[in-house]
């Protein structure tokens, strides 16, 4: 359920030293679910491109053969390069910029959010954290209480090292600092790829039958000689909802800025009934970023409002009748109006190619961040 077929989501990884970060980016590399991934860091050295099968070298960009791409470059390239990876012969489905030596994660973030490239949009700030050193390294980088207090999902990583005892102190401290933001404890920074990456849909991924790749291969042997043996350790909850009723727009809307702590992502489509029959809207939800995509119901398909949900500590059965109680009653006095649908459209994407789009949502957030 991609936000926009056009527009590939940036996902901002941040951590200090010794954190994991690059551990987690390895991961997802190997583990990336079939999507292309363009990684941009400052430093080729800790990235495994041996081991994930370098096809080639051009420049400052090297070629995986798992069909990803890194780029090594300091902050003043990065939309230079955010340009040559969201290009259509790129065909990269997401792009991971790592923060540490580039920049701080505030300015990439507002980098990201301030670029004027049509494909991209802003796929949320992850935070790692080791939670064995945390104190130690609060004591030495207390900037780290501002990058966590702006953090979209906080990866509570070595968790296997800390105890029990241990995490829960973590657990309490990162709670004061940014309460309500999702917090996924793992080990070897082996969360889940679908926090933050969608599984990618491209044709000729789609063979009944498939050979097992050098990447396959290397991901297993890895696994095997580091006695994980596959398992992910990240616990988090993906949660659907399904409508056969239309949403309410002002009642969507209050759900989306009083939504739980914990949930971390929401994409789907919403059918908003008489408010505006002729489109579903696109949902891409990370944090506190909003964005609604309008586009043409496909024709013969049963308009239906179907969203997905992902976090960590959420209430399943909660969110799904948060859901259900925005959608409409059918009474007359429940049809939404054109006004009812102003919150929706102040976070409408606004193309460049369609004027009226841009008229029709008013004068929005640019950056698409809801202000809390």
């Amino acid at each position: 359920m991609s936000p926009s077929r056009s527009q590939i989501p940036v996902v901002v990884l941040a951590g200090f030293l010794g954190s994991g970060k690059t551990t987690l980016l390895n991961h997802l590399l190997r583990r990336n679910g079939g999507n292309r991934i363009g990684v941009v860091v400052n430093d080729f050295g800790a990235i495994e491109v041996d081991a994930m099968t370098v096809a080639g070298q051009v420049g400052s960009t090297i070629s995986l053969g798992n069909g990803c791409l890194c780029c090594a470059v300091d902050a003043g390239e990065l939309d230079e390069y955010l340009e040559k990876l969201t290009r259509p012969s790129a065909r990269i489905d997401v792009i991971v910029v790592e923060a540490s030596g580039l920049a701080e994660p505030e300015e990439l973030v507002r980098m990201v959010l301030a670029s004027e490239n049509p494909r991209i949009v802003y796929g949320g700030l992850a935070e790692v954290v080791d939670a064995v050193e945390f104190d130690a390294t609060r004591t030495r980088h207390p900037e780290i209480d501002r990058h966590l207090a702006l953090a979209d999902l906080v990866v509570l990583n070595k968790t296997d090292r800390a105890g029990v005892a241990g995490v829960a102190a973590v657990r309490e401290a990162l709670d004061a600092i940014a309460p309500g933001t999702p917090v996924v404890e793992t080990a070897y920074g082996r969360i889940d790829p679908e926090l933050l990456l969608d599984p990618a849909a491209r044709p000729e991924r789609a063979e009944k039958v498939r050979q097992l790749s050098f990447e396959d291969l290397h991901a297993d042997a890895y696994d095997a000689e580091h006695g994980h043996e596959g398992h992910l350790h990240a616990a988090y909850e993906s949660v659907s909802a399904v409508s056969a009723a239309p949403l309410h727009p002002r009642r969507l809307m209050d759900f989306l800025d009083t939504r739980p702590p914990g949930l971390y992502r929401i994409k789907g489509w919403v059918g908003f009934g008489a408010a505006d029959p002729a489109h579903r809207y696109a949902v891409h939800a990370v944090g506190r970023f909003l964005r609604f995509y309008p586009e043409p119901w496909p024709p013969g398909e049963e308009r239906l409002t179907q969203l997905v949900l992902i976090g960590s500590g959420i209430d399943a059965d909660a969110l799904r009748k948060e859901v259900a109680a925005c959608a409409q009653s059918g009474r007359p006095e429940d049809v939404p109006d054109e006004r009812s649908m102003w919150g929706v459209l102040r976070y409408v994407h606004r193309d460049a190619d369609d004027p009226q789009a841009a008229e029709d949502a008013g004068e929005p957030d640019d950056s698409g961040l809801r202000h809390d």
